[in-house]
């Protein structure tokens, strides 16, 4: 067996992918590997997407999800839209359905090269989420960051898309917030007892939303495509907009949009945007060690 496997270089809004080929291999990409390629400035990514074999029966590939700092995470929606790109390109495909720890995702590329993801059903219960506390409504939990008579950040709607989400809704430019600071603290906050995605939402109109969040397992990201959902489902929970929004990602570089669907007919979420192929090379999913298509450049570190 090869020490080295395919990978590719990948981004979702900007969302820095990594895509693993682990096909016809038992191991899997090591957290090592994953802190090591993270450190590396031209390998630095949000998330890796490891593309194993078919665990079951009418799916296409099991993908196991790392984020940058080693930690495995449930769902990444632009994650999955760039391995759609890559498994399209490969096969000539549009249509394929993958496994994950967080459930079935079904996927399909359009003509126009977006791809549309259905992330499955949004989670509301407080101990499926999972929260700390009970809370019989989680559109708007107690929990707040700041002064007590005038905190910065208050009452998030708490919500899993495959994985934890605290939404805090802003009235002024989420960029204006040092969310850098606050992230970390909330990520990490008792309340979220394994973690959570944090996002700042502000409503600009009954049919979009900007955003900006900090990554569980990653920090602050460009895009989070489950974070978009979250963001949307919980807009149209709490009566802010309709079931159909624009996600405009504000940390995106340059700024860009997703297209978000909470559908009404079995409450799923279909997250629709672009993926781009950036450069690719081969990786030991052991270590790190990796080299650039087309150069001799590797790295040990």
């Amino acid at each position: 067996m090869s020490a080295t496997v395919e990978f590719a270089r990948m981004n979702g809004l900007g969302n820095k992918i990594l895509v693993v080929d682990m096909r016809g291999r038992p191991d899997k990409v090591t957290p090592a590997a994953a802190f090591a390629l993270n450190a590396d400035p031209q390998t630095e990514f949000d998330q890796i997407m490891a593309i194993h074999d078919p665990k079951a029966e009418g799916t296409d590939a099991f993908i196991d999800i790392l984020n940058s700092d080693g930690s495995k995470a449930q769902a990444c929606g632009n994650g999955t839209r760039c391995v759609v790109q890559a498994l399209a390109a490969e096969t000539g495909r549009k249509v394929f359905t993958f496994q994950t720890v967080a459930g079935i995702l079904n996927a399909v590329e359009h003509e126009d090269g977006t791809i549309s993801v259905d992330m499955g059903r949004p989670v509301f219960d407080w101990d499926r989420i999972p929260l700390a506390e009970e809370f019989h409504d989680t559109s708007r939990i107690e929990l707040q960051i700041g002064p007590i008579d005038k905190p910065v950040l208050h009452s998030p709607s708490a919500m899993s898309m495959g994985n934890p989400h605290a939404i805090f809704w802003v009235d002024r430019d989420v960029m204006s917030y040092d969310l850098a600071r606050f992230g970390p603290l909330l990520e990490n906050h008792p309340m979220f007892p394994e973690r959570a995605n944090i996002t700042l939402a502000q409503v600009t109109s009954p049919t979009s939303v900007t955003t900006r969040t900090w990554e569980r397992g990653a920090g602050l990201t460009l895009a989070c495509g489950s974070a978009a959902c979250s963001a949307a489902v919980s807009a149209a929970r709490t009566g802010r907009t309709g079931r159909k929004v624009t996600i405009n990602v504000a940390s995106a570089k340059p700024p860009a949009t997703l297209s978000i669907e909470w559908r009404e007919r079995d409450d799923h979420v279909i997250m629709t945007g672009p993926a781009e192929w950036e450069w690719s090379g081969r990786v030991d999913p052991s270590t790190g060690l990796w080299s650039r298509d087309g150069t001799r450049e590797a790295e040990a570190q």
